[in-house]
């Protein structure tokens, strides 16, 4: 193939350029992201149970729907979460590359089946089944540029001329606004219904019945008489549009009559629809709304188009009224796809120039370089049709290639000129020599290169996504590299290289005469070592049994862990105030930590939620999402670690109220922060005592081992609970029904929606609830009076008791066991691996019944780290049987493969000095580490192969084919090593991860050139010499020389 291409060069950029076109092409189509589609596909399931403890709504919502999921295909983990604000939410997790539309329909197809036997009031608010990530895309918030206005009227023109715009943005999964829109409150004064005795159950009756929409029907509709001459629609005022109006409904007429009406009973206004939560932007009263993502959206693509929508809807927003985007999770994705964008520039600048340093003419530079974008745009155009995005993982790709793809034009480029100035020939005769000697060692090269990568895209789960785009990506461009190495290099080489005289190298001057002949000492200086080494292979394969003794050492102590933490911009701050706390406390705990972050000169926003948290709903709990400074602004004591930190530390001075800081994680949708996360579970019915004893029992234990930073309950707390005793035969007794002081205590006390109302074009909420100073003490309950059968009234404490008691105000269950929800983070220096495998270690002590499992982010990683052995071992059975079909020999591929450790060594070696650990980006790296490592021994035993096969003696062969190939090695490992450097130290948005892949890639290729061209020399020798069962006529040992001799 190479001769073809040599004689008809124009083919060959004919085929170049079509390469090139159709990446240039693709670009525009392919999505752009922070990861691949790793995080699973979640369905989220809602169901409101207004005035329901939390025990309740567990029992009588949760448990059901949960019984239904078991069983869908696909399914990983389901996670519910009831609470005593009246919600259920359940969390259905299904396994990677489920097609979230099926598991959305699977789902709600399950729910059907148990509607019927939810409670009455639950259906009528509705279950939503969604599709959605459990982490927030970003937060968009509406504040007032005037002073003196609530977030009333700000959630109100975002429930009606925002939120839904935004919803129907494509890859939108979930709004979901933390403040409330308006809604019809009836505050009923429970004194005043006594007095006129009426009971809680009537006004909800009264409005049911004179707030209805009629359906009037029309005069002259068919059949009619035959001379009938007009139609008409008949209008009946049913659903009432005012305060008035609502006030003005009839709850009893008297025979006298007079009437009581329902605003001689209860005050009436246009309020709140949910008092439990709100927002506040840098201490000002705000409406923050969050966008989630839908499974399988691209995050960058849905962000920007989000963004996009808000500033054409900002037009049309009254003159007060003004958006921010306080938290977003795109920006830190575009500024590290930026970044590495910016590392690959610099990777190829520092590319040209190593190989210009060899080569020493700038056609001769020029050609490898021109390889690059073809191969890059190549690679482009192939992941389009594979569904691939343009993502971190695939740029790493992209970077590390960089050095690869012009290993193989280097080669051919490399071998043109020394025939040239060897031998004299012309540039297209020295072609067509150059390409007859190496042409089978690109080949097996190209095909090693690319082989080692595929066991990648075998891998199973979120973990096997990220290695998979990965690996085809990167096998990809190194196939396209071989392939223009055998087509466009050589027409490139034959065409416009310029003849040279022989011995060119020695005649030249200036910089580079002087490193010529300082590389040509060096290599002198080589060949002498080989010479020595050689006649010592049994010392130097005890040399190379100790190294295999100390990586293996070396490697298993590594702490093992998922993907390292970003800075991604941002710090989460949990509230938690103490059982029963109200919001009126919460909020003044809530003004203190957002005075705190707005004294940080490194903060730029502060949004403070309240009533919602991470860890549950409730009056006590609140959240804040804090943006720091863009990172070019900021200084390493002020990364999102150090203020999180730095915030822990001034927290844990705050009296009322328990506040930790967090990062985000590092893939959204696979848990709420760095660090592991579990769920321990009462899988005996033990009981919750049992379970919360259990979980004292280990947080005990895990401060003890000194591993850890922290460890916590993500939850609420248990607090206190007024216990309404319903002495049943009293009641019965009385007449009175317990569906009717079910309905006086949900109402009054809960609240209870009876049905809607127009409001300026808009249908809101008509909700009916007691008058907050009379439900504000538990005295309060024995004024509440019940209906009974005969219609009079009876108070509560006829017929029960009231007494205190201490309960749970946040009901968790994972995969249908009673859960508490763990996370924490490991001490500095330490990984999360270290962690998992020191809780599994304490877990064990746990009393019998209590089990545990990991999650999200955790989940993942140990099901990683379980198909790393595998996925090391796969890739080098790959890469040795490609090598033994390759040159039809089962000793061959021994001698290639022995250099592997060596390379490992550097990386594992450059990892433990710099604390990092054993991660998904250190696997990759020494996947790769195999491959070039593996690329190395191929260049030298190739050449030895081929001189043996000529005739040579096997030592001769060896220490000959280094001297050859010992330039191009040099050249080729510089050229890669200079390439990743820019990875190895980066900073800023993303640095984390380049600095992750880039360490143990530049360890690894350094030991795998400064040690391997002194030990691939001897591994050919010693496997061809030792697995031969009669040694081949020519094979001749050396001498061994003297330390004279060798002086």
């Amino acid at each position: 193939m190479p001769n073809f291409f040599i004689h008809r060069p124009n083919f060959a950029w004919v085929v170049a350029i079509f390469i090139a076109l159709a990446g240039l092409l693709a670009i525009s189509s392919l999505p752009v992201a922070q990861y691949p589609n790793v995080a699973p596909p979640q369905i989220l399931i809602n169901a409101t149970y207004p005035g329901a403890s939390a025990e309740v709504i567990n029992a009588s919502v949760t448990s059901l729907i949960e019984e239904e999921l078991n069983g869908a295909k696909g399914l990983l983990y389901y996670e519910s979460q009831s609470n005593s604000a009246g919600m259920s939410e359940t969390y259905v997790t299904f396994a990677p590359g489920t097609d979230p539309d099926l598991a959305q329909v699977d789902v709600q197809n399950r729910i059907k089946r148990v509607e019927s036997r939810l409670p009455e009031s639950v259906t009528r608010q509705g279950l939503q089944v969604e599709q959605a990530s459990a982490n927030f895309l970003l937060i968009y918030a509406l504040t007032y540029n005037v002073e003196g206005k609530d977030e009333v009227g700000l959630a109100d023109y975002a429930a009606r001329h925002i939120n839904n715009e935004i919803r129907r943005v494509p890859g939108v999964g979930r709004v979901q606004m933390f403040a409330s829109e308006r809604a019809l409150r009836v505050w009923i004064d429970p004194a005043k219904l006594v007095s006129y005795g009426l009971s809680v159950s009537d006004v909800g009756r009264a409005i049911a019945a004179q707030n209805a929409q009629v359906s009037g029907g029309s005069i002259g509709e068919q059949p009619s008489p035959d001379n009938q001459e007009i139609t008409a629609t008949i209008m009946v005022q049913g659903q009432l549009a005012s305060v008035d109006a609502f006030s003005r409904i009839v709850l009893r007429a008297n025979p006298d009559g007079s009437t009581v009406r329902i605003g001689d009973v209860a005050r009436i206004e246009v309020g709140r629809q949910d008092y439990r939560s709100s927002s506040r932007l840098n201490g000002k009263a705000a409406a923050g709304v969050a966008v989630q993502l839908a499974p399988g959206a691209n995050a960058l693509e849905t962000a920007k188009a989000v963004k996009a929508r808000l500033q054409e809807l900002s037009a049309t927003f009254p003159k007060d009224i003004e958006y921010s985007v306080p938290y977003d999770t795109s920006k830190f994705v575009e500024v590290a796809i930026n970044k590495v964008l910016m590392t690959l520039v610099e990777a190829v600048v520092l590319v040209f120039l190593v190989m210009w340093l060899f080569l020493q003419n700038i056609r001769y530079t020029l050609i490898p370089t021109v390889v690059v974008p073809v191969c890059l745009l190549g690679t482009l155009a192939v992941m389009l049709p594979l569904g691939f995005s343009v993502n971190m993982m695939t740029m790493f790709g992209m970077v590390l290639a960089i050095g690869i793809l012009v290993d193989d034009a280097i080669v051919v480029v490399e071998n043109v000129e020394r025939i040239m100035s060897e031998e004299g020939l012309s540039p297209k005769e020295s072609t067509i020599k150059a390409m007859g000697q190496i042409s089978g060692a690109i080949v097996g090269i190209t095909l090693v290169l690319a082989a080692v990568f595929l066991p990648l895209a075998f891998m199973s789960g979120s973990v096997g996504v990220i290695y998979r785009q990965f690996s085809i990506s990167l096998a990809v461009s190194i196939l396209f590299s071989g392939f223009l190495a055998l087509t466009l290099t050589p027409a490139l080489c034959a065409t416009i290289i310029k003849p040279i005289p022989q011995g060119h190298h020695a005649e030249k001057k200036g910089l580079f005469g002087w490193f010529n002949r300082r590389f040509g000492q060096l290599t002198d200086g080589y060949s002498k070592a080989n010479t020595r080494l050689l006649s010592r292979t049994g010392r130097m394969m005890l040399v190379y049994l100790g190294i295999v003794a100390v990586l293996a050492f070396a490697y298993l102590r590594l702490p093992s862990a998922f993907l390292p933490t970003e800075d991604q911009g941002y710090v989460i701050t949990d509230v938690q105030l103490a059982p029963g706390a109200t919001y009126q406390r919460t909020l003044a705990t809530t003004k203190e930590m957002e005075q705190y972050y707005m004294d940080r000169p490194s903060v730029v926003d502060v949004l403070s939620l309240q009533g919602f948290s991470f860890s549950g709903m409730g009056q006590n709990a609140g959240l804040a999402f804090v943006k720091l400074k863009d990172w070019s602004e900021r200084s390493k004591q002020e990364s999102a670690t150090a203020e999180a930190d730095r915030s822990n530390e001034a927290f844990a001075g705050f009296d009322d109220g328990t506040l930790f800081s967090i990062v985000p994680p590092p893939i959204e949708g696979m848990g709420n922060s760095s660090g592991f996360a579990l769920r321990l579970q009462d899988r005996a019915g033990l009981g919750r005592e049992a379970l919360l004893a259990a979980s004292d029992q280990l947080m005990s234990m895990v401060y003890e081992s000194g591993l850890f930073a922290f460890i916590t309950i993500e939850g609420l707390k248990d607090g206190p609970q007024l216990d309404v005793h319903i002495d049943r035969d009293k009641a019965e007794a009385l007449g009175v029904s317990f569906d009717a002081i079910n309905t006086a205590l949900s109402t009054a006390y809960g609240s209870a929606l009876v049905n809607e109302f127009p409001n300026q074009g808009r249908m809101q909420r008509v909700i009916v609830q007691a008058e907050p100073g009379s439900r504000a003490t538990p005295e309060s309950l024995n004024k509440l009076h019940v209906a009974n059968r005969a219609g009079q009234l009876v108070a509560l404490e006829a017929f029960s008791e009231i007494g205190w008691k201490h309960g749970p105000v946040q009901v968790v269950r994972y995969n249908g066991y009673p859960s508490l929800k763990l996370m924490g983070d490991v001490m500095p220096g330490r990984s999360s691996g270290d962690g998992m495998k020191e809780i599994e270690r304490l877990a064990a002590r746990l009393p019998l019944g209590i089990g545990y499992e990991w999650t999200g982010l955790s989940y993942q990683e140990k099901a990683a780290g379980s198909q790393a052995p595998a996925l090391l071992a796969l890739a080098l059975l790959v890469v040795f049987l490609v090598l033994v079909a390759l040159y039809e020999s089962w000793k061959i591929p021994f001698s290639v493969l022995l250099i592997v450790p060596i390379g490992a060594l550097g990386s594992v070696a450059a990892v433990m000095v710099l604390g990092m650990p054993n991660d998904v980006y250190f696997k990759v790296g020494l996947v790769t580490i195999i491959g070039l490592a593996a690329k190395n021994a191929i260049l030298i035993i190739e050449f030895a192969k081929d001189l043996h096969a000529q005739g040579k003696p096997l030592v001769e062969s060896a220490i000959e084919a280094a001297r050859l190939r010992f330039r191009p090695i040099v050249m080729t490992s510089l050229a890669f090593m200079l390439g990743v450097v820019p990875l190895a130290i980066a900073t800023g948005a993303g640095a984390t991860s380049q600095r992750a892949i880039g360490t143990g890639v530049l360890g690894g290729m350094l030991s795998a050139t400064l040690l391997g061209v002194l030990f691939v020399p001897v591994f050919y020798v010693w496997v061809m010499s030792r697995f031969n069962r009669k040694k081949t006529d020519n094979y001749q040992e050396l001498p061994a020389t003297t330390e004279g001799e060798a002086k």
